[in-house]
């Protein structure tokens, strides 16, 4: 019975969520139909986003814009299970995406060579049918706790979505033992941790490593993020301020049933790639591609699910990922990715499976784990 209600409730909030998403800039027949209706849906799609063009500028981005309207329309005319959105990316080109918002993690596509055997998860994959059906760290109440995931945050022009993914990582395994969710500091990481390039790019996996040898990480207030780098590590060294730590982190093996298993033990950080025109400008429903397998961008899986169309052939499985681009894209700022996907069964839709990690927190008795470092 508990089973059923979770997934009632898991239904319900893929569906809202859904709805929210896609309603929130529908483009029609009639915004397309003249030079003014475009520029009618133009101006909202400014006041939407909160976008200030300078008047010899608007004019190109203009065209720009009318261009990507018109082209995400007739996408989602298609019989696919996505639409595509005019997103923050509207008035902007797939190169000027590239160049601004381009690759942000140093992982490359052969990352699964490179990967410590001593971190690998430890312990035989469970089989499929022993795991929960559905999954959803943001739903308070999932497995009868909090929930394990904050609020989807914005790295603007900074690339540094390495360190965005890493943090809600660790919020989510730091609310799991402490049932206590707070927002950490994604600055902290992109100013002090010199094994990776702050927003040059980097890796969740260096990240943790930098929170596991310098005593924690500190709570977003006391270091809060400002979308680029200081240039300068402000974490005072004599006095902490309260700080989250980890012990570990572990890699997650390259296959679907291992990447559930962690998935549904806590949240996880993935690579994957995600430089193709359709993931850029995914509106909602659930990914299914066109992408490739070069590791451009990190991102956390908080869930899976699968759909609940009446005929069952017609259910999709999917991971649920947050993005790190604001609530503004996708589903609220979070992508619905097909899983079991048999022809990408190794690698998973866009490399999701090659490069999973995830941190390890031990549950200490008597410990609070936002603790004050004296």
């Amino acid at each position: 019975m508990a089973r059923a209600l979770a997934m009632m409730l898991l239904m319900a909030i893929a569906l809202t969520t859904t709805m929210s998403a896609t309603s929130a800039m529908d483009i029609t027949d009639k915004d397309l139909a003249s030079v003014e209706s475009l520029w009618a849906l133009y101006e909202r799609w400014c006041e939407n986003h909160r976008v200030e063009r300078e008047i010899g500028d608007k004019t190109r981005r203009f065209n720009v814009f009318k261009e990507n309207a018109r082209m995400i329309h007739e996408f989602n005319q298609q019989d696919v299970p996505y639409k595509l959105s005019l997103n923050l990316f509207g008035d902007m080109t797939d190169e000027e995406v590239d160049r601004t918002y381009g690759r942000c993690s140093n992982i490359r596509s052969n990352g699964r060579k490179r990967r410590h055997q001593d971190r690998l998860t430890q312990g035989s994959i469970i089989a499929r049918e022993d795991l929960p059906a559905a999954v959803d760290w943001r739903m308070m109440g999932y497995d009868q706790r909090p929930s394990a995931v904050t609020n989807v945050k914005r790295q603007g022009t900074c690339g540094g979505c390495w360190a965005f993914a890493a943090i809600a990582a660790v919020e989510g395994i730091n609310s799991i033992r402490t049932r206590n969710l707070t927002s950490l500091s994604v600055q902290q990481l992109l100013d002090c941790d010199k094994g990776n390039e702050g927003c040059r790019g980097g890796n969740a996996e260096g990240a943790f490593e930098y929170i596991i040898h310098h005593g924690g990480i500190e709570i977003e207030a006391e270091y809060p993020y400002v979308g680029h780098e200081h240039g300068r590590c402000s974490v005072p060294k004599q006095s902490r301020n309260t700080v989250v730590t980890i012990d570990s982190y572990k890699q997650v093996p390259p296959n679907e049933v291992a990447l559930m298993q962690a998935v549904a033990a806590q949240p996880v950080v993935v690579a994957l790639d995600a430089n193709s025109t359709a993931f850029r400008r995914y509106g909602g429903g659930v990914f299914v591609g066109p992408c490739g397998t070069d590791l451009n961008h990190e991102m956390t899986v908080v869930g899976y699910g699968t759909t609940n169309e009446q005929d069952s052939k017609k259910r999709m499985d999917y991971w649920i990922v947050k993005n790190s681009l604001g609530p503004e894209w996708g589903e609220n700022g979070y992508i619905r990715i097909a899983r079991d996907v048999n022809s990408q069964a190794e690698d998973g839709l866009c490399g999701i499976l090659i490069y999973a990690s995830y941190p390890v927190k031990f549950k200490r008795k008597g410990v609070n784990d936002v603790m004050k470092i004296v």
